[in-house]
């Protein structure tokens, strides 16, 4: 955690948890930390933590199973890769065809997102 970081403390965490899932440092299965044993630990607020939980499980990195906690999913596959490329590939052919410049085209994506 950087304190005085540019990024807030939940996406701080949220990244961090997320390249160690993809790294293959969390395994699949894996239990958490309970969010509050983990704001302990980092010394950050209870809400911060699950807003990073929140936004993993929105991810489909994480799952949480009520009482019994929050557990790693397998990280993103390589074929939810290729259809994001394939589909990034296609946004980019349809905004050329229309004229619109990567300004444009990336708001249009942002919009979307």
């Amino acid at each position: 955690m950087d304190p005085v970081g540019v990024q807030p403390p939940y996406e701080q965490v949220k990244d961090q948890i997320a390249d160690q899932t993809r790294r293959g440092e969390l395994a699949r299965g894996t239990r958490l930390p309970t969010v509050r044993q983990l704001s302990l630990d980092l010394g950050l607020a209870v809400n911060t933590v699950a807003r990073a939980y929140k936004e993993l499980e929105a991810d489909r990195l994480v799952e949480t199973r009520g009482r019994n906690g929050t557990f790693v999913l397998a990280a993103r596959s390589q074929v939810d890769d290729e259809e994001t490329r394939a589909a990034a590939k296609a946004l980019a052919r349809a905004a050329h065809r229309a004229n619109l410049s990567l300004a444009e085209a990336t708001r249009i994506l942002h919009d979307s997102w």
